[in-house]
């Protein structure tokens, strides 16, 4: 059978999609780049904003337009919306999140124990979803209660993988030529929780007990670390590369979230990470718009925002979803207002963006390359990050996919920087 595998939204979902190919193939079935090829499309699904959650249902239609004749639908939205997942062209099955772990064994009449009798080496995704760095998916669910998060209520109460089994997807992914692994999960800082441990000793295992070239994490709460987590980073293999989602820059519209880090400790733990691992990208998340947010306070979270210096951040729209606390809340912002703010916002990001990769042109780094077009028989563009979060592009003579070169950044990009490869790939 011929296999197409989609993800709309969040890293987890795409380690998600990874695992479930690695399990079609260890079944003996093909995965296939584009859905008209295929017997069978998966689309895991996203509901976050409404926006993921009509971008879910066009993969899906899509999918039938293709030519597709068997359409599985997993992920938060199939699993909120079901009926109406269940109603949409040639959708055969409907898989909930809760189910998700086994779908590929339940759709094929298997056991879930054949998948782990014999370790297969991750292969990359074909089509667009052909990357290199391995996301393995370590944590799932959620115990926290932010009052506009619907994810809580798809994904469920917070649950973690065991060492041994992240050790094992590693390893797996390593002996398919992985370079860089990317630990995620809904909550990825509250893994180890459930068995009284914490990130960072999942953290040592892998640096450790593999040799994983590059290690990077994903989105982090900050009221989930404390000072002496970053002592993580005196390993040069873990990327300097910390995703801490902010949400509002007022103290008071955090209160309305439920969010637990105020501004000012928000502060505090960007001065320590600074402090210990030198050039980090420092990432972030903000919502625009959300219930009750007022001028003033939306003036706070820019006067906030500038002073942080970024790295880059990621503006959102507030979208009331269903079923959340704050979809019931009085103050909902019009849609203008919302779309003012977020413009507003987004430009004192660019700005902050681009400070900080200004800092680096003339510096040389390792680039890990990422995605590679070829242009003509002599000349192929190349894409690719350095370990803190630095885009760059180059040409080079021929394909440097997957390879590490040690590349001399040498001006601006609209979304990154230029680069010159000085030295031999390793």
């Amino acid at each position: 059978m011929k296999v197409y595998l989609d993800t709309v939204g969040c890293r987890l979902n795409q380690a998600e999609i990874e695992s479930m190919a690695h399990q079609f193939r260890a079944a003996g079935h093909m995965i296939v780049a584009r859905a008209e090829e295929a017997d069978l499309a998966v689309i895991n699904t996203c509901t976050v904003t409404s926006q993921a959650a009509s971008d879910s249902r066009g993969r899906i239609r899509q999918a039938a337009r293709l030519g597709v004749g068997e359409v599985l639908v997993t992920g938060c939205w199939a699993t909120l919306e079901s009926q109406a997942a269940a109603a949409l062209p040639n959708v055969k099955w409907v898989v909930a999140n809760a189910n998700k772990e086994a779908l590929v064994a339940d759709l094929l009449g298997l056991s879930q124990e054949s998948f782990d009798l014999e370790p297969f080496a991750r292969q990359p995704l074909p089509g667009l979803h052909m990357r290199t760095r391995a996301f393995i998916k370590v944590q799932d669910g959620c115990d926290n209660h932010c009052t506009y998060c619907i994810t809580t209520i798809a994904r469920g109460a917070s649950r973690s993988r065991s060492i041994s089994a992240v050790l094992a997807d590693i390893r797996a992914a390593l002996s398919g030529g992985t370079k860089e692994i990317v630990l995620t999960g809904v909550h990825l800082g509250a893994w180890g929780k459930d068995f009284y441990m914490h990130l960072a000793d999942l953290v040592r295992a892998i640096l450790n007990e593999t040799e994983t070239p590059r290690l990077r994490l994903s989105s982090l709460e900050p009221w989930d670390l404390e000072i002496d987590f970053f002592s993580l980073w005196q390993n040069p293999r873990l990327c300097r590369h910390l995703h801490l989602p902010l949400q509002s820059g007022s103290a008071a519209v955090l209160r309305r979230m439920a969010r637990r880090t105020p501004p000012q400790a928000y502060a505090s733990l960007l001065e320590a990470a600074r402090s210990v691992i030198p050039d980090v990208a420092i990432t972030t998340d903000v919502i625009v718009g959300f219930p009750g947010e007022s001028q003033p306070e939306f003036d706070e979270t820019l006067d906030f925002v500038q002073q942080m210096n970024f790295a880059r951040g990621h503006v959102f729209t507030y979208s009331a979803r269903p079923g959340t606390a704050a979809a019931r809340m009085d103050g909902q912002a019009k849609p203008e207002v919302r779309k003012v703010r977020s413009a507003a916002l987004r430009a004192v990001f660019d700005e902050s963006e681009q400070a900080f990769r200004q800092k680096f042109v003339g510096g040389r780094m390792p680039v890990l390359w990422e995605s590679v077009t070829r242009v003509n028989d002599q000349v192929w563009q190349l894409q690719g990050l350095t370990d803190n979060y630095l885009r760059v592009t180059t040409v080079a003579p021929k394909s440097l996919w997957n390879e590490v070169s040690w590349v001399e950044l040498t001006a601006l990009e609209v979304d990154g920087l230029h680069g010159a490869i000085r030295e031999q790939t390793f």
